[in-house]
């Protein structure tokens, strides 16, 4: 079953982009590859507790499980060692990246505080736009009296066959707000 971004996507967006863009097959117009939510937590070499805090709030979030990340080299500047837990991250894609994406720009976006826009300049150069936001508790699902710690949570948004403008068009299509 198709989400409602995902029908508007095949049924509005895609036309909308062939007449501005001018591609001559259908296959060229750009489109959502995946959607990836990561966390870094720092200071989960003090308390391993935060580790299974950002666990369980992004499957939350997600609605999958997560993966947990470990640092690849040891820094003895941040007692770090080869190995340790330092994050968590899941890649959405299909109904659930479409589901998120909605979920995202109807209901979180609005919930950040003094929220002004997104940037411009976070596209990488090849289409695909990174967002970083400050605390998980502007999800709904997150319940704000059981979060035991408040953490960053980034985004990325992989966009295939596309320049950082046709992306942003794209993303613009899908009511992503940019800054003016």
């Amino acid at each position: 079953m198709k989400s409602r971004i995902q029908e508007k996507y095949n049924t509005e967006f895609v036309p909308k982009l062939v007449e501005q863009f001018s591609y001559k097959n259908v296959n060229e117009v750009p489109r959502l590859d995946k959607i990836t939510l990561s966390m870094g937590i720092g200071k989960a070499i003090e308390n391993n507790k935060r580790i299974d805090a950002a666990v369980k709030d992004l499957a939350i979030i997600a609605g999958q499980k997560p993966v947990v990340t470990q640092a690849k080299t040891s820094v003895a500047g941040f007692k770090l060692r080869e190995g340790v837990a330092v994050g968590a991250k899941v890649t959405l894609r299909g109904t659930r990246m479409y589901e998120f994406l909605d979920r995202l720009i109807s209901l979180a976006i609005p919930r950040i505080r003094d929220f002004r826009g997104f940037p411009t300049r976070s596209f990488d150069g090849t289409g695909n736009y990174s967002l970083g936001l400050a605390e998980q508790m502007v999800f709904p699902e997150i319940n704000i009296d059981e979060v035991e710690f408040v953490q960053g949570l980034n985004i990325t948004l992989t966009i295939d066959r596309s320049t950082d403008e046709e992306s942003q068009v794209l993303l613009g299509l899908f009511g992503f707000p940019f800054r003016k």
